[in-house]
C-alpha cells in the first residue's frame, strides 16, 4: 500500500491528565471499543484488582498508578491507533514531556467533581507551546460534580484553551440521564440503576421534538434545550482547521469507568484528529512524505520483560517506512545498525513487525547504542530537537545496601537513569555518586526495581542542593573557569554525559556565583550537546 494512503490510516496521541482523573481507565475503555481487550482492569481505591492493560509494571499495579508511559496500538473503523498512555502523577512528569515530543494530538481527561488541576495546567502548557491538537474529555459524569458551564469556563481560563462542546449533559450524579451529541445529533441514554450500559441511542435532529420529552422527562427536556440554547450562543462552532492549528479544542462529557461517552470521543476523534504531522529538526522540517526514513528516541525502557534483561528503545516514525532487517544511519555515534526484530506495542505484549510507517512507534532492542533523543536516517545527518533533560528538583548520595551485588546494582542504575527517569552525578571530589530526580516519588521506583529487577539493594542519604546547572563556560583555558573549578570544586559532578554539572546549594549560592564568574554559563537544562 502506497506512504499516503497508510499515513491517511494513521492517529498517534498522548492522554494527559491530573492523577486520578481516569486517564487509564479510558485507554481501558478505547482498547475495548477497537476490540484489542475483551475486558479492562478495574482500578478501585488505588487496588488495582486485575491489573489495567497499560500500567504493566510490578510497581504500578501496587500502587495503583501510571509510572512510565505505555505504549498501545490498536485498529477501529480501519484506522490504525497508536495511544501513549502517561503518568499523570508530577513526580513523572519529565517522561510525559518526553512523550509530548512523539505524538501529533492530545487528550485532555478532567475530573467533573475535581476540575482543572495543577498537573493539567502545566502539561497543557507544554502542548500549547508546540501547538499540538487538543480534545477534553470531561470524566466521572456518574459523580456529582460541577456545573457543565462553570467547568467550561474553568478550562477556558485556567488553561487558556477557547472550547467547544460537541456533547453536553443531561444532569449530573443521581440526576444523569444522559448525554446529547452535538457532533451527530443523538442522544445516549443511561440505563436503570446500574447506569453501566447505555439504553438507547436515539437520533434527535429537532429538540422541540416530544420524543425529548419521553425519553429524559419534562424537566430534563427543558434543561437540556436551555443550555444548548446558551451553547450555541456563546462558544463558537466547531472549525477542524482550528482545532488542527491547536486554536480550537472540542470538549465532550462522559464516565469511562461506565464506558458512557467514549464512543462519541473515539468516533469524533477518528474524523477529526491529524495524520502524522511534520517535525522540525536541527536542520530542517521534515514531513512524513518523505521517501527516506527518519525517526527519533523519546522512551528507552529497561526491563520489559525480568526474565531477558532486555532494554527497548522507543522509536518514532517521523517520515518514510521503518523496514526490519535494513541498515540505518545512528546520527550520534554516525554508525549503521541493523534491527532483526523490531517490535509494536501492545501494552507489554509486543510483536515482531516487518515494516512501519509515520505515526508509528517501534521498539527496537537496544544493547546501550541508544540514548532519548537520538536520531535514525538513511545517511542524512539529522538531529530532532526538544528532548532535554531538566534540572533536578531533589538530590540524593545513592549507597550500596549489599556489597556482594555491586556489579548488579552498577549496571541495575546506569540501565535506569538510561531511560531518563532519574539523572545520575558522580561528584569529582571523591567519586560518590547522586541520583537528581524530579520528584520524591522516584526514589522508590528506582529502589524498587533496583531489587526486583537487577537483585540489587541501595540505600539513600539526604544531599541537600538546590539546583542543579550543566557548566558551559565561554573559554575553558581561561583563568577565571579555573578559578571556578578550584573554589566550587567540592559541589561539582559529572552527569552520566560526561558534561559539567554545579549542583548550588542554595539560591543564595547560585546568584553570587553567577555574578561573581560572568564568563561561565549555567543551564537548567542539558539541551546543548
Amino acid at each position: 500500500m502506497s506512504l499516503s494512503k497508510e499515513l491517511q490510516k494513521r492517529r498517534t496521541f498522548g492522554i494527559i491528565s491530573h492523577p486520578d482523573a481516569g486517564k487509564t481507565t479510558l485507554t481501558e475503555k478505547l482498547l475495548l471499543f477497537g476490540g484489542a481487550i475483551q475486558e479492562a482492569g478495574a482500578v478501585k481505591n488505588n487496588k488495582i484488582k486485575k491489573g489495567a492493560t497499560s500500567d504493566f509494571m510490578e510497581i504500578e499495579r501496587q500502587r495503583g498508578i501510571s509510572v512510565a508511559t505505555s505504549v498501545l496500538a490498536f485498529y477501529y473503523r480501519d484506522k490504525k491507533i497508536n495511544i501513549l498512555d502517561t503518568p499523570g502523577h508530577k513526580d513523572f512528569a519529565e517522561d510525559t514531556f518526553r512523550t509530548l515530543t512523539a505524538v501529533d494530538s492530545v487528550i485532555v481527561v478532567i475530573d467533573v467533581a475535581k476540575g482543572v488541576e495543577e498537573q493539567t495546567e502545566k502539561l497543557v502548557s507544554v502542548c500549547r507551546m508546540r501547538n499540538i491538537p487538543m480534545i477534553v474529555f470531561i470524566n466521572k459524569l456518574d459523580r456529582e460534580g460541577k456545573d457543565a458551564f462553570d467547568l467550561l469556563d474553568e478550562v477556558e481560563q485556567k488553561l487558556g484553551l477557547t472550547v467547544t462542546p460537541m456533547s453536553f449533559p443531561i444532569g449530573m450524579g443521581y440526576e444523569f440521564k444522559g448525554i446529547y451529541n452535538l457532533y451527530e445529533q443523538n442522544i445516549n441514554l443511561f440505563s436503570g440503576n446500574s447506569k453501566t450500559n447505555i439504553e438507547d441511542t436515539i437520533s434527535i435532529t429537532d429538540l422541540n421534538d416530544s420524543i425529548l420529552d419521553q425519553s429524559v422527562g419534562e424537566k430534563s427536556a427543558n434543561d437540556l434545550r436551555e443550555n444548548l440554547e446558551l451553547v450555541d450562543g456563546v462558544y463558537p462552532s466547531f472549525d477542524k482547521e482550528a482545532y488542527l492549528s491547536g486554536e480550537l479544542q472540542p470538549v465532550f462529557f462522559g464516565s469511562a469507568l461506565n464506558n458512557f461517552g467514549v464512543r462519541e470521543l473515539l468516533d469524533c476523534f477518528i474524523d477529526i484528529a491529524p495524520t502524522p504531522r511534520p517535525k522540525k529538526a536541527e536542520e530542517r522540517l521534515v514531513n512524513p512524505q518523505e521517501e527516506k526514513l527518519s525517526g527519533f528516541v523519546f522512551k528507552i525502557h529497561a526491563n520489559m520483560d525480568p526474565k531477558h534483561r532486555d532494554r527497548l528503545a522507543f522509536v518514532k516514525i517521523v517520515s518514510g517506512t521503518f523496514e526490519r532487517n535494513k541498515p540505518y544511519f545512528h546520527t550520534r555515534i554516525k554508525k549503521n545498525l541493523k534491527f532483526s526484530s523490531p517490535n509494536a506495542f501492545f501494552a507489554e505484549k509486543k510483536e515482531i513487525i516487518d515494516i512501519s510507517y509515520p505515526g508509528d512507534i517501534v521498539g527496537l532492542h537496544d544493547t546501550g547504542n541508544f540514548k532519548i533523543g537520538d536520531t535514525l536516517t538513511e545517511g542524512e545527518d539529522l538531529h530532532y530537537k526538544g528532548i532535554p533533560s531538566f534540572s533536578p528538583e531533589h538530590f540524593r548520595y545513592i549507597n550500596n545496601a549489599d556489597p556482594m551485588k555491586s556489579k548488579q546494582l552498577e549496571k541495575g542504575i546506569d540501565q535506569l537513569m538510561d531511560e531518563g527517569v532519574a539523572q545520575l552525578f558522580t561528584l569529582e571530589l571523591n567519586g560518590r555518586k547522586v541520583i537528581g530526580t524530579v520528584g520524591a516519588l522516584q526514589y522508590e521506583v528506582i529502589q524498587y526495581r533496583l531489587e526486583h529487577e537487577y537483585g540489587a539493594k541501595c540505600s539513600y542519604e539526604n544531599f541537600p542542593i538546590h539546583k542543579a546547572c550543566w557548566v558551559d563556560p565561554e573559554n575553558e583555558k581561561s583563568e577565571e573557569f579555573k578559578e571556578f573549578k578550584r573554589v566550587k570544586a567540592k559541589f561539582l559532578a559529572k552527569d552520566k554525559k560526561g558534561q559539567l554539572v554545579f549542583l548550588a546549594d542554595s539560591s543564595f549560592s547560585l546568584q553570587m556565583t553567577q555574578d561573581k564568574y560572568k564568563s561561565v554559563k549555567l543551564r537548567f537544562t542539558s539541551e546543548k550537546e
